[in-house]
């Protein structure tokens, strides 16, 4: 059952890739799809590194209360733990809720409703039409996300200092500069880019192939976002031991 799953998301991509019929209605998709995965999960995205950025910084500094260790200190091990796993893996499990089931349900919607067998009657490759603007949309904006929320997360641990008294605002901002290693952020990226493409393409895969009603249509949606989730947390193990 698995590897028969597996070839059918497989023949699926392939299929969602080949060279489009019209170049321009593929163009108006991707950019749809862009602005409504990015500037649509804008806000959930700030919201949610604000508070994660606070709170991070927040617990580090209540576990290093220690005359011996310097203030700093705090401000390194928020920005690298920020960048490295909280932006890319917490921002693509909300995404996988917000971006996920909303891919999965618009397609398995027009599946049971047989829109996709008129695509395919007039002679559109249906998976390309649908599936592939999703996915270049998903892989290209949920890394510009997730340096939207690297940032907003540390504006987050600014504000956390500037209210608590543990460490001060110029201390964490000591501590983002010092001892930066660049690789992080290309492992950041590299995650960000993996769970945009295992989103899109998950959930799309789940949704084309549901059959029945409207009942079926939640189904597919709620495994796509299930299998996302556990398929983000596999890469993130596999990204984080290849890199670092």
């Amino acid at each position: 059952m698995l590897l028969h799953s597996l070839g059918k998301y497989i023949l699926l991509m392939r299929l969602s890739f080949k060279k489009p019929e019209k170049f321009t209605v593929y163009w108006k998709e991707v950019m749809h799809e862009m602005v409504s995965v990015g500037i649509g999960s804008l806000g959930i995205i700030a919201i949610i590194s604000v508070f994660i950025g606070a709170a991070v910084t927040i617990q580090t500094a209540f576990q290093l209360i220690n005359p011996l260790i310097p203030k700093s200190v705090v401000g390194s091990i928020a920005r690298d733990s920020t960048i490295l796993e909280f932006s890319p893996t917490i921002s693509a499990l909300v995404l996988a809720g917000r971006v996920g089931s909303s891919m999965a349900s618009q397609i398995g919607t027009m599946r049971v409703t047989e829109q996709i067998d008129a695509l395919e009657i007039m002679g559109v490759n249906s998976p390309g039409f649908l599936i592939s603007p999703k996915i270049i949309a998903g892989t290209l904006m949920i890394p510009l996300l997730v340096i939207v929320s690297v940032l907003l997360g540390f504006t987050g641990g600014l504000i956390a200092c500037s209210l608590s008294n543990e460490v001060s605002a110029s201390d964490f901002l000591t501590g983002l500069s010092d001892g930066f290693n660049p690789v992080i952020v290309t492992v950041c990226l590299t995650k960000a880019a993996v769970f945009g493409f295992i989103i899109t393409s998950i959930c799309s895969f789940q949704g084309f192939y549901t059959s029945g009603g409207a009942l079926e249509v939640g189904q597919s949606a709620t495994r796509g976002v299930v299998y996302s989730c556990v398929m983000i947390l596999f890469f993130d193990l596999v990204i984080s031991r290849i890199f670092l």
